[in-house]
């Protein structure tokens, strides 16, 4: 009990030119970490700063961010830079234009503290608005991820020590890194006698911006 009370919890934020989206998104992890707090457990919140040309590392030291800078453009670079600056003992990895509830956080420490659980995703919703096929795409994605077991880079919640263990995201990939990441995890998980899954009671609110980046294919 002492041990988890002590637990630590990093919320990795990577950000490219984000500064108008990333104050919600700073302000959601910042109400939803209260599930981290009513368990006593600490938490911190690392952006890393992608080479932005805005505001968006003055934009995440005014909400109280630890900042850290990764100038090549790659969010799986990025990712990884801001894992290597938390000092959780878990990382929960969110996207800069997504906005976590409270209650995802809470079923992410509840899968956490029962100790079964090397880490895993969740589904996710897109934004008010988004148009019909991109919803549709959205509820194949969910629906793959959840069967496969292949987490949503938007949001990844994992066992610091696992996710050295793996790798990280890596550099070999400039999209779909998370499903590989994903593979590894469910490997090493298998290996240790514990689970990865991908939660579904309170998907992450996130932006369909990723739908007119990528062709259905690569975004998936």
């Amino acid at each position: 009990q002492a041990g988890r009370a002590l637990m630590r919890v990093s919320v990795v934020i990577p950000a490219f030119n984000e500064e108008k989206l990333l104050p919600a998104t700073l302000a959601a992890v910042g109400a939803a970490a209260e599930a981290f707090r009513a368990r006593g457990w600490s938490w911190e919140c690392v952006v890393c700063d992608n080479n932005s040309t805005d505001g968006t590392a003055a934009c995440a030291r005014a909400a109280g961010a630890t900042v850290v800078f990764e100038p090549v453009n790659q969010i799986g670079r990025a990712r990884d830079a801001g894992a290597r600056a938390a000092t959780g003992d878990w990382l929960t990895f969110i996207d800069a234009d997504s906005l976590p509830s409270r209650e995802l956080f809470a079923d992410i420490a509840g899968r956490i503290a029962a100790g079964r659980h090397l880490g895993g995703g969740s589904t996710v919703e897109l934004e008010p608005g988004t148009p019909r096929y991109a919803r549709f795409f959205c509820g194949g994605w969910n629906l793959w991820s959840r069967l496969a077991g292949w987490a949503a880079g938007s949001c990844v919640w994992v066992e610091a020590a696992a996710f050295r263990e793996a790798g990280g995201f890596g550099t070999e990939y400039y999209a779909g890194e998370e499903v590989f990441l994903s593979r590894r995890l469910k490997s090493l998980a298998r290996r240790s006698g514990r689970k990865f899954v991908i939660l579904a009671r309170s998907p992450l609110l996130t932006s369909s911006r990723k739908l007119k980046l990528y062709t259905l294919t690569e975004a998936a």
